[in-house]
């Protein structure tokens, strides 16, 4: 097979679960007003969404990558309480990437699709997320140590 070949997908291989793009990479942050200022100022992201999400524990910004944010996001999450995931993370590993989001086009046909394939979810239906959207989580463990997020947008994301 050539270097730059796709690479076969296997016998077994099956139909896709409707993903349709890399939506974000979220990162946490201690600091979130002082982590926005840096990757303004860094590296030219432009500050799309802000937003506290108490469900979550978090506030968090979304700022894209390029002039619009179909280039993807960075997605910068600071903890509200001692207790919140992301607080426990920034303890465990201290700042830095956190996660890998897709954007699908349906979020409870993705995670059926995901079960029947013997992949565990986070959460039993998906939760609210940023701007409304629809999300749940693949566990870490059964993707390579990757929490990997799916995010079905909000029909109005705005």
């Amino acid at each position: 097979m050539a270097e730059n070949s796709p690479v076969e997908p296997a016998a077994d291989y099956v139909t896709d679960i409707g993903l349709r793009r890399i939506d974000h990479v979220g990162v946490a942050v201690a600091d979130l007003d002082a982590a926005i200022d840096f990757y303004q100022r860094t590296f030219g992201m432009r500050c799309v969404h802000v937003e506290t999400n108490t469900e979550q524990g978090v506030r968090e910004a979304m700022l894209a990558v390029g002039p619009t944010t179909e280039g993807g996001c960075v997605q910068l999450l600071a903890p509200l309480t001692p207790e919140s995931t992301i607080a426990k993370f920034l303890d465990r590993n201290g700042p830095g990437v956190q996660q890998v989001a897709y954007t699908v086009a349906d979020i409870d046909a993705a995670c059926a699709a995901l079960r029947e394939r013997g992949v565990r979810l986070l959460y039993e239906k998906p939760k609210r997320g940023t701007a409304d959207s629809r999300i749940n989580f693949v566990h870490p463990k059964d993707a390579g140590g990757v929490l990997v997020e799916l995010v079905e947008p909000a029909a109005d994301p705005h």
